[in-house]
């Protein structure tokens, strides 16, 4: 200290300086705190990061390979175990919403079979992998009856499917259930989407699914007036997730839509019976134009196109949302085509 001057030199004033050695202090302090929060958030954030990697990776690696996805129900297992519902997915559908499909509507379905739905794989679609999925599971469960569900797109895979077991299997199908499906590429009214699709997969361009997503989110909030909002946030996140099905397949599956000739399997399904159901507010197919072209193709197949899904809500085949509307329309359909037998006013299960 200079006693002349009364004051610290500058570099030791600095440090001696009360409120600067306490900014010192506190601001280290505030780094320690910083620092171990940061990495316990980052050791926290890395391991759900690797956790959902993995978990992604598990999720793709399983669905390379179309599968049957049972659902079981003992009831229908222990009265029908010879006979099974099988559902072909729609547009879009996850393995998980497949399987949701089928329990909103077993109050109906178990009254006449057990209960499967097709994964379709996500490398792409491939019909040759559908059908040879489909003949395994009815050689495991040993099966003589089958129903088909065709749930929107899927009514069109059904149907060739029923046609290929039929011509090389001797498989017989009793019933294919058409919901929503559209009978050719005419029938969708978002073709300028579909088109786009189509010309991309068949250019080998794959869709982001961000943009898929967000393209998505967009159209759900245009037709607003078809779902609720907690149906546009849950089925805009069921495409970003891991278990939502790939771009690779989703395009393939509008490629198929794109090419589908219905009339190349008149005449090749025997006594398959066909029922039309939907609705005249889907803004998704044309409901007019496609129940009418189903029902001109086979006549000789076709036996209901008269039920209606009015008041459902999206319009467009929607059974897990609305199975207050589709269970009691699907057993009208089972008691008519196929009734069970009778002993006086009781009905005899066998």
């Amino acid at each position: 200290m200079d006693p002349q001057a009364g004051k610290f030199p500058r570099k030791q004033q600095r440090w001696q300086d009360p409120g600067s050695l306490a900014r010192v202090l506190r601001q280290a302090a505030e780094l320690k705190s910083f620092s171990r929060r940061s990495f316990l958030i980052g050791a926290g954030a890395s391991t759900a990061l690797a956790a959902d990697m993995l978990f992604t990776r598990q999720v793709q690696a399983e669905r390379r390979t179309t599968k049957i996805l049972p659902v079981g129900d003992d009831f229908a297992e222990s009265y029908y175990p010879n006979s099974s519902w099988i559902l072909f997915p729609g547009y879009k559908t996850s393995w998980e919403e497949a399987q949701w499909i089928l329990n909103s509507i077993r109050g109906s379905l178990r009254q006449r079979g057990q209960m499967a739905a097709v994964g379709y794989s996500n490398l792409g679609l491939e019909v040759a992998e559908v059908v040879d999925a489909v003949l395994a599971y009815i050689n495991e469960r040993k099966l003589n009856t089958l129903y088909f569900y065709g749930h929107s797109f899927g009514g069109m895979l059904a149907t060739e499917v029923a046609a290929l077991l039929r011509e090389r299997n001797g498989v017989s199908v009793k019933l294919i259930l058409l919901d929503s499906s559209p009978f050719s590429k005419y029938d969708i009214l978002d073709q300028s989407w579909f088109d786009g699709v189509v010309f991309l997969y068949e250019s080998g361009f794959q869709v982001p699914s961000v943009l898929r997503g967000g393209y998505e989110l967009g159209e759900r909030v245009v037709n607003k007036h078809e779902r609720t909002w907690g149906q546009i946030w849950d089925q805009t996140l069921e495409q970003l997730s891991p278990i939502a099905p790939s771009s690779v397949l989703i395009q393939s599956e509008s490629d198929y839509i794109y090419h589908f000739d219905g009339t190349r399997f008149v005449d090749r399904l025997g006594d398959t019976r066909m029922a039309f159901i939907g609705n005249p507010n889907d803004d998704t197919v044309n409901y007019g134009t496609a129940r009418a072209a189903w029902a001109k193709t086979f006549p000789l197949n076709i036996a209901s196109t008269g039920r209606r899904t009015d008041g459902a809500r999206p319009a467009h085949a929607s059974p897990q949302w609305n199975p207050f509307i589709y269970n009691p329309i699907i057993e009208d359909l089972e008691n008519e085509l196929f009734p069970l037998p009778r002993a006086g006013p009781r009905v005899v299960f066998y």
